[in-house]
């Protein structure tokens, strides 16, 4: 038994977009860019204040649980 290779599929090679499109394209990516970074700086800064706050309670915590510790010990 012969074994005949395998037939390629041709198929249409793709249209390369014209520099419009490529432009528009590139445009579109930038201001998607820009956008998104705004987004994260948003976010990052109410990171930063939501953990600073965290940083506060747990300072006000453990100031109050070692008072508590030298007052009951005295």
């Amino acid at each position: 038994m012969t074994t005949t290779p395998r037939r390629r599929v041709l198929r249409p090679t793709k249209a390369t977009p014209d520099d419009s499109t490529r432009q528009r394209s590139i445009h579109k990516k930038r201001t998607r860019l820009h956008d998104e970074q705004q987004s994260l700086l948003r976010w990052m800064s109410r990171l930063k204040r939501a953990f600073h706050a965290v940083e506060k309670q747990q300072r006000i915590i453990t100031r109050l649980e070692r008072e508590l510790a030298r007052l009951e010990t005295h």
